[in-house]
C-alpha cells in the first residue's frame, strides 16, 4: 500500500509561481509511475502531468504545457510539479497519483492505484 501526501499549495497571484510536492511513504516508489491531476470546483477530475519511471520521460496536457514541469527525485520518494505563469485557471485542487504501469499515455484517473488527499492552488486574477 503506497500512501501519498502532497504539499506546496496556495494563493498566487497570475503570473506567479509554486511548487508542489507529493511523498511516498511505501519502498516501491521508484517503480512507479506519477502523475498530476487537478479538480476545479463543479469539474470532473483532469490529468496534468505523468512522469514514468524508465528514463523519466514525461507528458503533459496542453493546458499547461510550457508552464508546467514534472520531476522526480527517487532517492526522496518524491515527485515534484513547477507551476509557472499561473492562470487563474489553474486554480484547483492537485492530486498526486501513483501507477504501477510504465506508461506515458497513462492520461485517466481509472489508470492510478493510489492518490493522495489533495493541496489547493488558488489563483487571483
Amino acid at each position: 500500500q503506497e500512501q501519498l501526501v502532497e504539499s506546496g499549495g496556495g494563493l498566487v497571484q497570475a503570473g506567479g509561481s509554486l511548487t508542489l510536492s507529493c511523498r511516498a511513504s511505501g519502498r516501491s516508489f521508484s517503480s512507479y509511475t506519477m502523475a498530476w491531476f487537478r479538480q476545479a470546483p463543479g469539474k470532473e477530475r483532469e490529468f496534468v502531468s505523468v512522469i514514468i519511471r524508465t528514463g523519466g520521460n514525461t507528458a503533459y496536457a496542453d493546458s499547461v504545457k510550457g508552464r508546467f514541469t514534472i520531476s522526480r527525485d527517487d532517492s526522496k520518494n518524491t515527485v515534484y510539479l513547477q507551476l509557472n505563469s499561473l492562470e487563474p485557471e489553474d486554480t484547483a485542487v492537485y492530486y498526486c497519483a501513483a501507477a504501477r504501469n510504465n506508461n506515458l499515455f497513462a492520461r485517466s484517473v481509472s489508470q492510478y492505484e493510489y492518490w493522495g488527499q489533495g493541496t489547493q492552488v488558488t489563483v487571483s486574477s
